[in-house]
């Protein structure tokens, strides 16, 4: 596997493997069981000791750019809102009132100076402090330092926002990206770019399900023949492995005129796409003029269902060199071609996966040595959970 090498030289580290017909490899066949994908207590397990433990990417910092601003966001253990301060620093709240547990802010995203409850009114300031409380005069004493919104851990950092899904962790990005992947991360600049779009989608199928569809090379040719087949190599990435996170680069078609020639100098880039996975479920797509997003997120309590979220991370319009209705042009039709791939080929083979593999004598699977992300996904994910079940039994 590909480590430490400059760009330019693992695309043509990917060029040699593409020459040779091969690719980068783990370092054995895997096998895994169905209920993976199925079963209720590991999903448990999986929502507690993998989002209740480790940071993960709930935005891009854009997306509430101003004070006030705000995003709210389904997690595995809790309903979050999102909040820009004044500072310009970020907190995340369970969105719940304090008083009867209604739900304070439904909308997806806003600016608000104040959170008011549509059960009885209390209200809180955006840092969650408890503002009022009505007719206060009946109510009774309330101490209501005690009583603001139960804040989750959240940071920003390399132009994402990431939260721990458990008001009893602590977070801390740059320790859990780990030094290469935080530099890497780093480099990008991605607190200068913007979200031009952002969307969900709520899905019948395992997150993991979701995110192992989004790490495989090995899919590209059988699955999107008339798309990212005609663009994309097959079964061929130059990986480099950093334990907890992985990143590769897939080989595009247009450097097939290579395969022959000796590019020489020549910079490669807009010859491959780079793929980084970021443990726990986020793959980020480093195209040559702009990035993707993909989250995957449980569902609260069926392990059947999850949300995938998309994101498309863009220069600024006076970054890019253009016009604003010709970046509007661009990006909205890139936007529409990214979702008519997932919707018409990526959703439907993975609603019918997960129905598969609900069959009662589905057998075992398997994991090839050439499905090497997917395999650093399984790895880390399984570490994780056995890393809870141990500290559970020692408790």
């Amino acid at each position: 596997m590909t480590t430490s090498l400059p760009r330019q030289d693992r695309i043509r580290r990917a060029l040699d493997l593409l020459r040779g017909e091969t690719t980068d490899k783990f370092d054995e066949v895997v096998d895994f069981e169905p209920g993976e994908f199925t079963d209720p207590a590991l999903a448990q397990e999986e929502r507690d000791y993998i989002f209740g433990t480790v940071p993960s990417i709930v935005a891009h910092g854009s997306e509430i750019a101003r004070p006030n601003d705000f995003v709210t966001v389904q997690m595995p253990r809790n309903n979050l809102l999102i909040v820009r301060q004044k500072d310009g620093s970020v907190k995340a709240f369970v969105n719940l009132c304090r008083h009867r547990g209604a739900m304070l802010e439904e909308c997806e995203s806003g600016r608000s100076r104040i959170f008011s409850c549509p059960y009885h009114r209390w209200s809180y300031d955006p840092d969650g402090s408890l503002r009022t409380i009505t007719r206060d005069a009946t109510f009774g004493d309330v101490e209501r330092s005690e009583h603001g919104l139960i804040e989750v851990p959240a940071e920003e950092r390399h132009g994402f926002v990431w939260v721990v899904d458990n008001a009893h962790a602590t977070i801390d990005v740059a320790s859990w990206l780990g030094p290469e992947m935080d530099t890497i991360l780093s480099s990008y600049h991605l607190e200068d770019s913007v979200c031009f779009k952002a969307g969900g989608f709520n899905e019948p199928t395992n997150w993991k399900l979701m995110q192992d569809a989004f790490l495989d090379a090995y899919h590209v040719q059988y699955a999107h023949p008339n798309t990212a087949g005609k663009i994309i190599h097959t079964n061929v990435v130059a990986i480099e492995d950093f334990g907890r996170h992985c990143r590769f680069i897939a080989p595009r078609k247009s450097i097939d005129r290579y395969l022959e020639e000796d590019p020489g100098n020549s910079p490669l880039d807009k010859h491959v796409t780079e793929t980084h996975f970021l443990l726990p479920n986020s793959t980020l797509l480093r195209q040559p003029d702009h990035f993707q997003l993909l989250t995957f997120r449980p569902h609260p309590t069926d392990p059947t269902r999850s949300r995938m979220e998309q994101r498309l991370i863009v220069p600024r319009v006076e970054d890019s060199g253009m016009d604003e209705a010709r970046w509007q042009r661009i990006w909205t039709k890139n936007w529409d071609i990214l979702l008519a791939v997932l919707h018409n080929e990526d959703f439907p083979l993975l609603r019918s996966s997960q129905k598969a593999l609900g069959s009662a004598d589905a057998g075992g699977m398997l994991l090839g040595r050439n499905e090497v992300a997917n395999q650093v996904f399984r790895r880390e994910t399984r570490r994780l959970v056995a890393a809870g079940r141990a500290a559970a039994a020692d408790s």
